[in-house]
C-alpha cells in the first residue's frame, strides 16, 4: 500500500472508530468518509469497517466455502480499483465482502457499475 493510501486508511479508521462510538452504522460512516475521500465504494466500505486489506482478505478466506482459490490482497486491490482499472469483482465476492463490512452488497458499487452486471448477478447483489 502506498504511503498516501495507508495514511488515508489510518485517518478513516480513526474517524470510523470515533463515529461507531457515537452509534453510526458502517453505511453512515461510509457517507461521512466519502465527503473527504474520492475512492471507489468498495474501498471506502473497507475503510469504513476499519479493516486493512490483509484483515479483509484473511476474513474472506476464512468464510469462503466454495472451494475457490483464496483471495489475495493484490486481487482485492484490483477489485477496489474497478471500473477505472483493475478487475470487475464477481457478485459472489461482493456478497461476502458486504457481509464482512456489515453492509448490503449493492452498497459496494456505484449505481452505474451495478448496471453492467448481468440480471442474475444484479439479483444476487440485491438479495
Amino acid at each position: 500500500m502506498s504511503g498516501k493510501g495507508y495514511q488515508t486508511l489510518l485517518e478513516c479508521r480513526r474517524r470510523g472508530f470515533h463515529l461507531r462510538g457515537h452509534g453510526f452504522t458502517v453505511d453512515q460512516i461510509a457517507i461521512v468518509l466519502s465527503l473527504d475521500h474520492d475512492v471507489a465504494p468498495l474501498r471506502l466500505y473497507r475503510y469504513a469497517a476499519g479493516l486493512t486489506a490483509a484483515q479483509a482478505v484473511a476474513t474472506f478466506n476464512a468464510l469462503e466455502s466454495t472451494g475457490a482459490a483464496p483471495l489475495r490482497e493484490s486481487r482485492l486491490y484490483e477489485y477496489e480499483s474497478w471500473p477505472e482499472s483493475g478487475r470487475r469483482p464477481p457478485a459472489r465476492v461482493l456478497r461476502l465482502l458486504a457481509q464482512i463490512y456489515g453492509t448490503h452488497p449493492a452498497q459496494l458499487l456505484a449505481a452505474e457499475t451495478q448496471a453492467t452486471y448481468s440480471s442474475g448477478d444484479q439479483e444476487l447483489l440485491r438479495a
